[in-house]
C-alpha cells in the first residue's frame, strides 16, 4: 500500500507553484514549464499576487485562493518569503512543501535559526519538508517533473528502474544527461537539499517499496540522521533491492581536533567507510560508477565469502591489461585471463569463453572487455556477451567510445564500463558490499556508567577498561609505601592534563627495583609538579605486537571501533581499520586481519603468533562503549600483544 507521503511527494496531481513567475525564461517559471513539457496532466496553481494568468494558466494572488485540495507545494520565492509561505501551506493542511530557496543552514547561524522556524512551522501543520534548496521531485514514468533543474530542457526523458536521491541539485542534472547519453534513464530523481526534515535516508526507504525502483542511488555530501539510512539498508536488503552510494568528503581536514590518536586517524570519512559497510549500503568511489554498477548488484546479494577474483575474457588484449592492471591495484586478482583477439568477437567464440568464465569457482566476477567492433559493429561485437550465462555475474568494459553498445548492454541489464577504472571500482564494490549487521544487543553498562566520573586520568580509564573486559595490571602506587612489585616495572605520572605522558617525560621504563622507583617518582615530582596527582606502576612485558584500539562516536555516523598499528608511531602510518559498533568477535577477527602491522602476530613467515583471541576479545569489549553516549573518545595505545594475553601500556577517555 502506498503511504500518504509517497504519494504527496512521488504521485501528487493537484500541485500549487507558490511564486511562479511569468517570464518563461526565469528559474521560478521553470517548474511550470517542465512540469507541462514532459506530460504532466494534473492540476497546477500557479501563486503570484501581481498576475491573472501565469503561462496560460489561472494564476492566484494567495494560497488561500487555490480552492480544494493540495498535494503539493514548491515553494519558489525569494529566501526572505519561504517562511510567511511555510506558515501558509500549513495552514491550508498541505502534506508536503518543498522549498527552491538557499540562504539558510548553509548560510550562517541566521539562516540556522531561519531553517529551525521553517520545520518547527511545518511541524506544527502536521506537514512534511522537502529542502530548502531543492531542485524539487521527477517521476518519469508517471510524467511528474516538478523541478527547476535545466536538464529538463529536454524534449523527452528517458524511464528506467533505478532512483536517485542527491543532495545536490546540480548533481540531479548531471547525473540524468550522462545516464541518458548510455541509453537509460530513471525511475525517480529527488533532491533533498539541505534535509532540514526529510532526509536522504528516509527518502531511500520510501523507494524500497516502490514498485517501479529496482535500485536505489546516493549522492551524498554529507549523513544526517544515519539510523534512517540504516532503516533503508535492512528493507532494502530484505527485498533484494541494492542502494549504492557516492559520498563527498574523503578528506580528514577535522582530523587535528581529536583528543585522541584513535581521532586524529579515524577521520568522518573512515567512519563513513565503516558505517555503509555495516550497514548494507555498496558504496563506490567514482560518479561514473554510481551510474554503470547498478546492473552487477541488481538481482546479486552481498558474498558472504569473496574470492576477490575474476577472470577476464577480451578481445583485445591492450584492453584486458587495462582492466586487470586497474583491478590488482584494488587487490583483486585475475583467476584467469582468455585472449581472443586472433578469433575477433564472434559470438560462438565469445559465448563459450564467457560461459566458461562465468561457470568457474576461482572467480567472483567476471569481465569481457570488447575492442573497437564495439563501436563500428555493436549487433556482431555483443551477441556474445549478450547470450552469455553462467552463476557468475557479468560486466562488461567497452574499450571505444561506443554509445551504440552501451545502450544493448543497457537493455541487456548487463553493467557496461566506459573506462577500465569505473569497472574495477564496480567490480571492488561488489565485493565490498555486505549484508545488513545483525542489530545489536542491547547491552546493561549501568556498573560502568558509574566509573566514568573518576575516568579523567588514567587510571579512572584503566577503570572503565577493566569493567568492559580489558585485564589491567597496573596499580596505584605510594612511593613511601611500596606495595609488592614484580620488577622491572614501568612507573607513570597520574595526570589528568596530560594526555600524552611520553612526549611530557611522564612515564619511565626498565625501573629495576623499589629504590629506583622512589627516585624515579622523586625526579618526576620535582619536573611536573603540580601536573600530577599520583603514580601507576605495571610489570614491563616484552610484547611481540603493539596495537592501538580505540573508540570514538563520529559526529556523523556514531559509535566507531578502531584498531591499528600501535605506538608513538601510531599517527604516521596510519595502518587502522574501522567498524561500527559495537562488533562481534568476527568481526573483531576480521579487522586484526586486516591490519597490515599485526601481520608479524598472525604468524608471517613463521613468526611467533600473539594471542589473537585475547585481541579479539579486547577489539568486543571496548566497542561495548557504543552503548554510552556520553564516551566521545577512548584509547588504548599501546596494548602490548602477548603470546599469552593482551596488556594495557596506556589508556585515555574522554566524555561530554
Amino acid at each position: 500500500m502506498t503511504s500518504p507521503l509517497s504519494q504527496a511527494l512521488f504521485a501528487p496531481r493537484r500541485i500549487a507553484l507558490i511564486g511562479a513567475s511569468t517570464d518563461a525564461s526565469r528559474l521560478t517559471a521553470r517548474a511550470q514549464v517542465y512540469l507541462r513539457r514532459h506530460g504532466f496532466t494534473g492540476e497546477l496553481f500557479p501563486v503570484n499576487p501581481r498576475a491573472e494568468t501565469v503561462l496560460g494558466e489561472r494564476a492566484y494572488a494567495s494560497l488561500h485562493d487555490v480552492p480544494g485540495e493540495i498535494d503539493f507545494a514548491y515553494v519558489l520565492v525569494g529566501t526572505g518569503q519561504v517562511e510567511q509561505a511555510i506558515g501558509d501551506c500549513a495552514a491550508r493542511g498541505i502534506p508536503l512543501a518543498c522549498v527552491l530557496a538557499d540562504g539558510f543552514a548553509e548560510a550562517g547561524p541566521e539562516g540556522v535559526a531561519l531553517q529551525a522556524r521553517l520545520v518547527a512551522a511545518a511541524q506544527a501543520g502536521g506537514m512534511r519538508l522537502l529542502g530548502p534548496n531543492s531542485m524539487g521531485v521527477i517521476n518519469v514514468p508517471a510524467q511528474i517533473a516538478c523541478s527547476v533543474n535545466a536538464a529538463l530542457e529536454a524534449e523527452t526523458l528517458m524511464p528506467g528502474r533505478w532512483s536517485l536521491v542527491s543532495h545536490s541539485g546540480s548533481v540531479m542534472g548531471t547525473l540524468l544527461s550522462r545516464a541518458a547519453a548510455r541509453g537509460f534513464g530513471f525511475a525517480k530523481v529527488i533532491g533533498t537539499g539541505n534535509e532540514a526534515d526529510l532526509s536522504a535516508g528516509e527518502i531511500a526507504s520510501l523507494l524500497v517499496d516502490d514498485p517501479e525502483t529496482d535500485a536505489i542511488l546516493l549522492f551524498l555530501e554529507t549523513i544526517r540522521r544515519p539510523e534512517l539510512y540504516e532503516e533503508a539498508a535492512r528493507r532494502a536488503h530484505a527485498v533484494g533491492k541494492p542502494i549504492l552510494a557516492y559520498k563527498l568528503g574523503r578528506s580528514d581536514a577535522g582530523a587535528a581536533l581529536a583528543t585522541t590518536h584513535t581521532g586524529a586517524m579515524a577521520g568522518s570519512d573512515a567512519a563513513a567507510e565503516a558505517f555503509f559497510r555495516a550497514i548494507g549500503i555498496a558504496r563506490v568511489d567514482m560518479l561514473e560508477t554510481l551510474l554503470e554498477a547498478p546492473p552487477l548488484l541488481i538481482g546479486a546479494r552481498p558474498m558472504a565469502q569473496a574470492r576477490r577474483a575474476v577472470r577476464v575474457v577480451t578481445t583485445t588484449g591492450g584492453g584486458g591489461a587495462m582492466v586487470v592492471d586497474r583491478l590488482g591495484t584494488l587487490g583483486i586478482a585475475t583467476a584467469g585471463m582468455v585472449d581472443t583477439t586472433l578469433a575477433g568477437a564472434k559470438k560462438d567464440t565469445v559465448v563459450a569463453a564467457l560461459n566458461d568464465a562465468r561457470g568457474m569457482d576461482d572467480a567472483d566476477v567476471t569481465v569481457a572487455v570488447i575492442g573497437s567492433s564495439a563501436q563500428f559493429r555493436p549487433q556482431e561485437a555483443l551477441a556474445g556477451v549478450i547470450a552469455s550465462h553462467g552463476p557468475r555475474p557479468l560486466a562488461a568494459f567497452l574499450l571505444p567510445e561506443a554509445g551504440a553498445s552501451l545502450r544493448l548492454l543497457a537493455e541487456a541489464g548487463i553493467a557496461a564500463f566506459r573506462t577500465p577504472e569505473s569497472c574495477a571500482d564496480a567490480v571492488r564494490t561488489l565485493l565490498d558490499w555486505q549484508a545488513p549487521r545483525a542489530n545489536p544487543a542491547d547491552d546493561d553498562l549501568t556498573a560502568v556508567r558509574g566509573l566514568l566520573a573518576a575516568a579523567v586520568d588514567e587510571p579512572g580509564a584503566r577503570a572503565v577498561f577493566a569493567a568492559l573486559g580489558v585485564p589491567d595490571h597496573a596499580v596505584r602506587i605510594d612511593p613511601a609505601a611500596l606495595p609488592a612489585l614484580r620488577y622491572p616495572v614501568a612507573l607513570k605520572a597520574v595526570s589528568a592534563s596530560i594526555a600524552h605522558k611520553t612526549e611530557a617525560g611522564a612515564v619511565a621504563l626498565n625501573v629495576p627495583d623499589a629504590a629506583a622507583l622512589r627516585a624515579a617518582c622523586a625526579e618526576m615530582t620535582a619536573r611536573l609538579g603540580g601536573q600530577i596527582d599520583g603514580f601507576i606502576a605495571q610489570p614491563m612485558v616484552k610484547g611481540l605486537a603493539e596495537a592501538i584500539l580505540g573508540y570514538r562516536r563520529d559526529a556523523l555516523v556514531g559509535p566507531v571501533v578502531v584498531l591499528g598499528a600501535g605506538g608513538v608511531l601510531a599517527e604516521i602510518y596510519r595502518d587502522v581499520v574501522l567498524r561500527l559498533a559495537p562488533v562481534d568477535l568476527a568481526t573483531a577477527q576480521a579487522m586484526i586481519a586486516e591490519v597490515k602491522g599485526l601481520a608479524p602476530v598472525r604468524g608471517y613467515r613463521g613468526l611467533p603468533r600473539g594471542d589473537l583471541a585475547a585481541l579479539a576479545q579486547a577489539i568486543v569489549a571496548v566497542s561495548r562503549l557504543a552503548a554510552l553516549p556520553e564516551v566521545t573518545e577512548a584509547e588504548i595505545n599501546p596494548l602490548m600483544v602477548l603470546a599469552d594475553g593482551v596488556v594495557m601500556a596506556d589508556a585515555l577517555i574522554a566524555t561530554r
